[in-house]
């Protein structure tokens, strides 16, 4: 049989919208430099285009009550018209068979895998995520969602809360959390912060793995970046 490009892990109601249904799906290379190749999971309408889902404002039930949303002119660093609409192009062909633990399961062993390559992996349902992880070599995620009622607080053993101001890192560690800290100075950083090792030496995601959530032996902050940067202070909120 031939090796899928990816698969198909979860399509149903949101855990942030339940009225609305989301694909979360698996792709199995990637050549991101940054990240490295690992496995990268997408979390997306099941019904509408992506960029179609930006424009009409409707990409809560992908990314919850983040605001950095461009479709509120945020500063999320994705470029929507790229991976994100060639992943749901895909889907839509039907390139995706839909997971099978005995037959695909062996794709992800000593494999590192991002959650929410676009996406907020908090999305979906707790144990399709777990899943992924307990098959894995190791992960990644974020999450921005902590205060959404729609939140399973488990996410918080895998994901780093994303975080935009000192203040909503403090709270966060307070509950015994991992953050991802987006700065505009880095060198103010937090005693148990360092900033992202792929900022400061070109490590990738891949090979560095910190960013697993509440088992992180420490928080990151990184520098803002992308080409919507600009919107960043414009749109941070405090905690």
């Amino acid at each position: 049989m031939k090796k899928p490009s990816g698969v198909i892990l979860y399509h149903g109601p949101s855990a942030l919208d339940q009225k609305r249904n989301i694909v979360v799906i698996a792709t199995l290379s990637s050549k991101n430099r940054k990240t490295g190749n690992m496995v990268q999971v997408w979390i997306l309408s099941k019904d509408t285009h992506p960029v179609q889902l930006s424009a009409d404002k409707l990409d809560d039930v992908i990314c919850g009550n983040c605001h950095h949303r461009q479709s509120l002119g945020g500063a999320c660093y994705v470029n929507i018209g790229q991976a994100p609409a060639a992943v749901f192009n895909a889907y839509r062909r039907g390139l995706y068979p839909v997971y099978d633990p005995a037959i695909h399961a062996h794709l992800f062993k000593g494999r590192k895998v991002r959650l929410g390559a676009y996406g907020d992996p908090a999305a979906m349902p707790f144990e399709i995520a777990a899943h992924v992880v307990s098959l894995a070599d190791g992960h990644t995620a974020y999450t921005h969602q902590q205060k959404h009622p729609g939140f399973d607080v488990r996410f918080l053993s895998l994901c780093m809360i994303s975080a935009d101001t000192p203040k909503q890192a403090a709270a966060a560690h307070a509950i015994g959390a991992k953050t991802f800290r987006i700065a505009v100075d880095i060198t103010d950083k937090f005693d148990n912060e360092i900033q992202c090792l792929s900022d400061s030496n070109g490590t990738s995601c891949h090979d560095c793995g910190i960013c697993k959530g509440s088992s992180a032996p420490v928080n990151i902050v990184i520098a803002v970046h992308g080409s919507r940067k600009g919107n960043f202070l414009n749109n941070r909120k405090a905690a």
